[in-house]
């Protein structure tokens, strides 16, 4: 998609980013990851590609930066069909097949394309090119003494298993001259996956054994998995220790990731001499502008990420990146959002009633959906009434930051609350439990209903479109009691069908207030809805250590005073378990009366000056607090504005354009 990642890192660059490098760019066909989105770099017509993605950054005052990429093992290759090498004969981490074992020729090959894409990658006028040996790709494969095991120049010993990283590493400066530097990017300890790599063995040999060699070093820990923990697992700048002694053993400068959003800790980690650079990717999602907002002393302005890892699950579905907390991630080219400016409202609106009132917009619930709404209308210059039936702002995202794991979700409210205190032309009114009435006497001329769902209690869910017989007989525990503080004694059994993180944040939630859980799920793993977010595994070990007793693949069927039914979905074997109570986590209710006693009397809306009227977020269809935020910001641009989308697309060939081979 090089318009909408061209896009999106313009405007990283426009937020202030010093270097803006590219996702992982593929070297030739043999590392094919479709139908993902990646950048390439095969041939001339992606030089031309990637040269206007250096100019847009250029264009805003940042270096360019390209990560180039040799996947090994981890090659899809399903679109070129080019059987994927490594060091050895291995099975492929994503296809039914192995690799096949590199010889000489393919070894030579292998350098060859590298250094052809280096080529192309300062032909575009690219400032930095990578060597990427890091989330287990190839060059990182050839230093593992576990998935190296040749007998050649280049297995063995650490010097020959790390001969092809120096090799790459010569190949690139040699093509490049002085007009790109050579970046590393290294993961000093693979965490994840026993390779034989850590910080106090051969990760750290490795930085000094080619200390001075990269121009830059890019230094991070273990696989995708690892270095890109969610908050729930892992705190600000958990990589710190792994990565901290490479600045002791290299002059050139060095960058650290470690999903930085503190301004204090990012500058902290500079002055102390532990790094030279802050390497953000889950950061610069969630706001672009960190750095300019850092510069411009607009610490409080700044989205600070979540670390719920949406991100990442966008990446596996092949979609531009979503972000919980930046709605316009994804966008930029799409549909032209920019996550700092928005369109001002058009005055020309109805200007008789807009004039006439106190407020042009009515948002009725003040969770995630109505929050980022009235935000991001005030911001377009909407006089905006929010009215909140409790006593504090943050819906199902303050809700959810109660559990274990979660605080971090707080951020979404916490924002957003500190953005529309600035603004004067937003109210909130607290303790306002609307009727339809009220709405019809108040007078604005657009009403929003965002008044968010509940968890149904009757077991309804992805297994199951009826209740569960004798569901009521047994106390039932719901997940917004759960959320509101409920600590019951005894047995729960916990019924997960909605097999997202919910329901693992709940037990676990459960146990710390002296519960024994007993986990149920019909998947036949726990949470598989968080295998893209790289959660899953993380999730398992955490129930595993807390003593969850964990009842995969079986379904709920009924409920007794004392006891649940269960059916395992492939035998049909029934079984029972004994409770004192359960907590079924299935699928929400939209709050939706209000909307629909509003909607169904169409002649009051108009006596009522009612002009438009829109439900959005968990209201219209309950998702992800994600979905809920990108409601309300889309609320806000498209008011009195078409909503267009605009495609990606490659051009079409003439139809009289030979094809590519003999057997056109």
């Amino acid at each position: 998609m090089p318009n909408a990642l061209r896009a999106m890192r313009e405007v990283k660059a426009e937020g202030g980013w010093g270097v803006v490098c590219t996702e992982y760019c593929s070297t030739d066909p043999g590392s094919d990851n479709h139908p993902h989105p990646f950048c390439t770099l095969w041939d001339e017509t992606d030089q031309h590609v990637m040269a206007g993605l250096a100019d847009a950054i250029h264009r805003q005052g940042a270096l360019a930066g390209v990560e180039l990429w040799m996947a090994g093992y981890s090659s899809r290759n399903n679109l070129t069909r080019t059987p994927p090498v490594a060091a050895m004969s291995m099975p492929t981490k994503y296809a039914p097949l192995q690799t096949r074992h590199m010889d000489k020729a393919d070894l030579r090959a292998l350098r060859q394309s590298h250094r052809a894409a280096a080529l192309r990658a300062r032909a575009a006028e690219m400032d930095i090119v990578y060597v990427y040996a890091s989330h287990g790709n190839l060059p990182l494969q050839f230093l593992s003494p576990v998935q190296n095991r040749r007998t050649d120049e280049y297995g063995g010993s650490f010097e020959n298993r790390a001969r092809l990283m120096r090799e790459l590493l010569e190949d690139t400066h040699d093509a490049v001259g002085d007009r790109c530097a050579v970046a590393l990017r290294f993961a000093v300890s693979t965490l994840d996956a026993d390779i034989g790599i850590a910080a106090e063995g051969e990760g750290r040999d490795l930085v000094e054994y080619l200390a001075e060699l990269p121009d830059l070093w890019d230094v991070n820990i273990g696989g995708y998995p690892t270095d890109t923990r969610t908050a729930r697992f892992a705190e600000e700048g958990a990589q710190e220790a792994h990565v901290d002694f490479v600045k002791t053993v290299t002059t050139k400068p060095v960058v650290t990731v470690g999903r930085y959003t503190s301004p204090d800790l990012m500058a902290a980690r500079v002055r102390k001499g532990k790094t030279d650079f802050i390497g953000a990717a889950r950061p610069s999602i969630a706001d672009p502008f960190l750095p300019r907002k850092i510069a411009e002393g607009r610490i409080e302005d700044i989205r600070e990420c979540i670390g719920c890892n949406i991100c990442v699950m966008s990446d596996a579905q092949g979609v531009p990146i979503r972000c919980t907390q930046n709605p316009t991630m994804g966008e930029e080219y799409t549909r032209g959002w920019h996550p700092e400016h928005i369109a001002p409202r058009d005055t020309q609106i109805a200007p008789a009633v807009t004039g006439a009132v106190e407020f042009d917009i009515l948002l009725v619930g003040g969770g995630p959906a109505g929050l980022e709404a009235a935000r991001a209308s005030a911001q377009r210059g909407y006089r905006v009434a929010l009215a909140e039936a409790g006593t504090a702002l943050g819906g199902r995202a303050l809700r959810e930051a109660r559990l274990a794991g979660l605080s971090s979700f707080g951020r979404v409210a916490d924002w957003r609350i500190g953005q529309i205190a600035k603004m004067p032309n937003v109210e909130v009114f607290f303790d306002s439990r609307l009727t339809p009435e009220d709405i019809l006497e108040f007078g604005a001329p657009h009403v929003c209903i965002a008044t968010g769902a509940s968890w149904r209690t009757d077991g309804t869910g992805r297994s199951s479109f009826a209740a569960v017989e004798g569901i009521g007989a047994a106390p039932i525990l719901s997940p917004d009691a759960i959320m509101d503080g409920a600590a019951p004694s005894g047995k729960v059994v916990l019924y997960d069908d909605d097999h997202f993180y919910l329901a693992s944040a709940l037990a676990e939630t459960l146990v710390t207030r002296g519960a024994r859980v007993t986990f149920v799920t019909g998947a036949d793993i726990v949470s598989p809805l968080c295998v893209p977010t790289l959660e899953q595994p993380a999730i398992l070990r955490r129930m595993l250590s807390l003593g969850i007793e964990i009842v995969t693949s079986h379904r709920l069927v009924r409920v007794t005073e004392r006891m649940v039914e269960c059916v395992h979905i492939w035998s049909g074997e029934t079984r029972r378990i004994d409770c004192d109570h359960i907590a079924p986590v299935t699928s929400r209710e939209p709050e939706a009366h209000l909307y629909r006693t509003l909607r169904d009397a169409p002649h009051r809306l108009s006596d009522g000056g009612i002009i438009d009227l829109r439900r959005i977020g968990d209201c219209d269809a309950p998702g992800l607090i994600a979905h809920a935020v990108y409601a309300g910001h889309h609320y806000a641009r498209t008011l009195t504005v078409r909503d267009t989308v605009r495609r990606d697309r490659s051009a079409l060939q003439p139809s009289n354009q030979p094809a590519p081979g003999p057997d056109r």
